[in-house]
């Protein structure tokens, strides 16, 4: 018998222990994942099932929540400062106006976050 085997079906490799193979799994390398990774993984563990299974048992799941946290992180700044300057929100009503400011700003940052939901975060 083989000491290792290669299973095309599921992409995973075996190692032979006595009479049984079981699967070379390794720890994924801990990266910390933000809000927006989390409320991916929520998704993908609720909607799409198969593709979790797959990040998951490929030791992958980690690092693709990563990146989609820096990416929904940096579409989120990116949209708020386009809509903040193209609505006029600047220092100038900042300093004139501390709570229309606020308010502007409480928009933005929600219509941003329906964005970056829509797109990236719940596709």
């Amino acid at each position: 018998m083989k000491q290792y085997i290669y299973e095309e079906t599921n992409g995973l490799w075996y190692e032979r222990r006595g009479d049984y193979y079981f699967p070379c799994l390794t720890a994924e390398e801990a990266t910390p994942v933000g809000v927006w990774g989390q409320r991916h993984l929520r998704y993908i563990k609720q909607n799409r099932r198969a593709l979790y299974l797959q990040m998951k048992t490929s030791g992958r799941l980690n690092a693709y929540l990563a990146d989609v946290d820096r990416q929904a992180d940096a579409m989120l700044d990116r949209l708020m400062t386009q809509m903040a300057e193209r609505e006029g929100v600047t220092e100038a009503l900042k300093v004139a106006n501390q709570m229309r400011w606020v308010q502007h700003m409480n928009s933005i940052r929600n219509r941003a976050t329906e964005i970056v939901n829509r797109n990236l975060i719940y596709t």
